[in-house]
């Protein structure tokens, strides 16, 4: 067993882009949906636009250069080769943050973040403020190396992050995370309080209880949302939780179909009226997909669903001081009330003008300005 630490800069191999460009301009693609809008899925001909700006536009090389502008890192932690930033403050004073993504989302989720939380200052912050920050990438999302065995859920991937914030000297660190990341950070804030000083989430995933009486208004908006996904937009959950083998053949094998797999949840997820072009630009949306794409881990990604939904877990109360930001295009927005039996230390309850489920891409001036607030109150 080691402990090192190894530099990592992205670089996807030029074959690997080659092949990339192929396979987009060989796309045999179905016929057009039977509707105006986007209730059967990604639109034809938006797709076809993206797929065109990816193959002949899109500067991939560029993209790679700006995401390496961060200090980023491997390390082996119980068999995982685990990818992560690794970005420290220039202030002495800094407070240690891990920071996690989900699904379907990858470091670069955090690209306008890093640097206000890190250096404040630049940003018209306080240098009180500053952020060490740590975004590893999930075990089989982005660079991190993909579960060769079963057991892979939230409360292992925790562990492993948990190691990794050990390794690096952080004694006392917080925690914060949406999606997935929700979940791995709530398990962080659940088994280490000993080292975790707090969790921040935009996320939990806490079904609604037996209401006595009308439910308040932003219960039903809860309520609401959940029917909503159950009913209209849980499909890609379901196969992912089921048969995440059968999906990844055609994820790995197809740009367009893993393209089109993804960037419906940035319609779906954002508040972007009406679409993620409102929001997010072309080359970003790019980018998140390329994560999935290079490593070619449609399947491994997935594979977190069936890993997490219906094995139990740990379901652990967590004492830690807890912060939550609703974010109003939430697919489920938290409720106070629902989450406080298992976080019994909710001290920082904010909710957003604007925004959805990426927090941290969407609205990133809105995402650094609360964790800055929150985790204030816990220096």
């Amino acid at each position: 067993m080691t402990d090192q630490i190894t530099p990592f800069r992205i670089a996807v191999p030029d074959e690997v882009l080659d092949d990339l460009k192929a396979r987009l301009r060989n796309t045999r693609w179905p016929e057009r949906e039977l509707v105006e809008d986007w209730s059967q899925g990604s639109p034809l001909g938006w797709v076809q636009d993206m797929c065109r700006y990816w193959a002949e536009d899109y500067d991939w090389r560029a993209r790679e250069a700006a995401l390496n502008r961060f200090d980023q890192f491997t390390t082996t932690i119980d068999g995982f080769d685990l990818h992560f930033i690794h970005q420290r403050s220039p202030h002495p004073n800094a407070m240690p943050l891990i920071i996690t993504h989900g699904w379907p989302g990858s470091i670069v989720e955090f690209h306008k973040v890093i640097e206000p939380l890190t250096d404040p200052t630049k940003f018209g912050g306080d240098a009180a403020d500053a952020f060490h920050v740590v975004a590893p990438s999930l075990p089989g999302y982005g660079f991190s190396s993909k579960p060769t065995a079963p057991g892979t859920n939230v409360d292992r991937i925790a562990e492993l992050f948990m190691q990794l914030m050990a390794r690096l000297g952080y004694d006392r660190y917080a925690a914060q995370g949406g999606d997935w990341g929700s979940a791995v950070t709530t398990s962080i804030g659940g088994q280490d309080a000993e080292h975790c000083l707090g969790i921040h989430i935009t996320l939990a995933m806490i079904a609604a209880p037996k209401l006595d009486g009308d439910p308040t208004p932003e219960e039903q908006r809860a309520i609401d949302g959940s029917a909503f996904y159950n009913q209209w937009d849980s499909g890609y959950s379901k196969q992912q939780a089921t048969r995440p083998q059968t999906l990844g053949y055609g994820l790995t094998d197809s740009p367009a179909g893993q393209a089109a797999w993804i960037l419906e949840k940035f319609y779906a997820w954002t508040d972007c009226d009406g679409h993620p072009e409102n929001v997010l630009g072309r080359d970003e949306l790019l980018d998140n997909v390329m994560l999935y794409w290079a490593p070619a881990n449609g399947a491994s990604s997935a594979r977190l669903y069936w890993e997490s939904f219906g094995k139990g877990g740990k379901r652990l109360t967590v004492t830690v001081p807890t912060g939550v930001a609703v974010y109003p295009k939430e697919i489920v927005p938290p409720v106070r009330r629902w989450m406080e039996k298992r976080f019994p230390n909710i001290q920082h309850w904010t909710e957003m003008p604007k925004g959805g489920h990426f927090a941290a891409f969407e609205q990133p001036e809105l995402f650094v300005g609360n964790v800055r607030d929150y985790f204030r109150t816990l220096r």
